[in-house]
């Protein structure tokens, strides 16, 4: 049941992105669409407080991801319509934003799981997700820009998307049909130190590890986005992002039970994701024309959405009917491509 409610909510999610996104070029206007997208987000994950069976939790969590699909595009756009050309600083904060975000998030569950009932946890959720709804409704000004071209379609301006951002989306497909799920590291570790530990202390050395790699995901957020902006995001997105994400695949190919050897793999882990999570959006900004920025922001996070399904299918069945070996090279050899295909073919921006 949690893998039906966890796929349609993803399903649904990446449905409506492209949709959105083109919907705030059509119209002219992204904030409603940001702030609807946070008000059903908000409401729905709330609601779970009140479910009775797990139909009622797929239908109130497919609701809230389409707040999701809905919010996320369009406010990639308007994030990028706000600022001149610093685009790596400004995806590069947003990034740090979220990350502090799902570190602090699931931490204070955590600690008031054991003091309140457990319903009450989604019921406390309104209070975050009102207060995200009042910032963009009232915080944010949104800047209108005329533009003398018309809108075509939806498939029209999909077909009418720049060639070279085109090529982007393939070069980021290729790269996210290996672009696994974090969670297989925490899986490989606690798979070689459990003979050696024991189950509890591998699972919480793997907490650990996790809690590491998001710490230094948060840092290196604003980090490699503002440094972007100076160096160049090709250049960066290619070796932080995608070369190193090869690197740290490979080095999870290696049985140990060296703890600071996987130390250094998560740390590795959260540089790669902060990298390539911020400057492909970052990226794609300087690419893509303001009018039909939503739209290319919505197919960019559809092919990213469709990346992680393809990954998790072909890695999980590698993972098992070969080993973790064959799942974390294959990984490492499409991160590779990737990074050879964005040096190699992509125009200089």
């Amino acid at each position: 049941m949690l893998g039906l409610i966890t796929g349609l909510s993803d399903a649904s999610s990446s449905f409506v992105k492209t949709f959105s996104g083109w919907l705030s070029d059509k119209l002219k206007k992204r904030k409603p669409l940001v702030t609807l997208g946070y008000f059903l987000t908000g409401i729905f994950v709330g609601l779970i407080a009140f479910v009775k069976n797990w139909f009622e939790v797929l239908i109130y969590r497919v609701l809230a991801w389409i707040g999701r699909g809905t919010r996320e595009p369009t406010r990639d756009a308007l994030l990028a319509d706000s600022v001149e050309k610093n685009y790596g600083h400004a995806f590069g904060f947003h990034r740090a934003m979220d990350t502090l975000g799902a570190i602090i998030g699931p931490l204070t569950a955590f600690f008031l799981v054991p003091l309140i009932a457990f319903r009450n946890i989604f019921l406390l959720s309104f209070i975050p997700g009102l207060l995200a709804v009042l910032a963009i409704a009232i915080g944010v000004k949104e800047k209108t820009k005329k533009s003398r071209k018309k809108i075509k379609g939806l498939i029209g301006d999909i077909k009418a998307l720049p060639k070279n951002f085109k090529l982007f989306l393939f070069i980021m497909f290729i790269f996210g049909i290996g672009n696994f799920n974090r969670t297989l590291l925490l899986l490989r570790a606690q798979e070689l130190l459990t003979p050696v530990s024991g189950i509890i202390i591998a699972g919480s050395m793997s907490i650990l590890f996790y809690t590491i790699r998001n710490i230094a995901q948060a840092v290196a957020d604003y980090s490699v986005g503002a440094l972007s902006d100076r160096i160049g995001k090709k250049i960066l997105l290619a070796f932080l992002g995608f070369f190193l994400f090869g690197v740290m695949s490979l080095g999870f190919i290696y049985a140990t039970t060296n703890l600071f050897y996987f130390i250094f793999l998560f740390i590795l882990s959260g540089i790669s994701a902060a990298t390539y999570t911020a400057l492909e959006k970052a990226y794609a900004a300087d690419l893509l024309p303001s009018n039909i920025r939503g739209t290319g922001y919505g197919v960019l996070h559809t092919i990213d959405g469709i990346g992680d399904f393809v990954s998790s299918f072909v890695v999980g069945s590698l993972w098992i009917i070969i080993s973790p070996v064959a799942a974390f090279a294959y990984g490492a050899v499409l991160s590779f491509i990737a990074t050879f295909l964005l040096l190699g073919i992509m125009k200089k921006t």
